[in-house]
């Protein structure tokens, strides 16, 4: 059994017993728990339902194994050339670590 649901703005494919990233949840917690029903498919053994913008009645919930992953840092430089005009900035993306405890659907 699998669903895919809407998660920080993202689209995941999940599973029961996955670990994924995802984009920093500013209340979350180390053990706590939080569920998620922006469910937008669910395939149970083959049988597919698909949300008409969700699925009524389905929900994710997830446990916060990690509240705060900092991802690798991404440098950005901007240059015009000839103009003397160079820009160096870096990026570190936030997320937070979850581990799928179950799907309901």
């Amino acid at each position: 059994m699998y669903a895919i649901v809407e998660i920080m703005g993202q689209q995941f494919k999940v599973q029961q017993g996955q670990k994924l990233f995802v984009n920093h949840i500013k209340d979350a917690e180390e053990g706590k728990t939080v569920e998620f029903d922006k469910v937008l498919l669910v395939d149970n053994e083959g049988a597919v339902t698909v949300g008409a913008p969700t699925v009524e009645g389905a929900k994710v919930v997830v446990e916060v194994l990690n509240p705060l992953v900092k991802g690798d840092k991404v440098i950005v430089f901007k240059m015009k050339r000839r103009k003397d005009s160079r820009k160096k900035n870096g990026h570190r993306q936030q997320f937070t670590q979850v581990e799928v405890k179950s799907v309901i659907a």
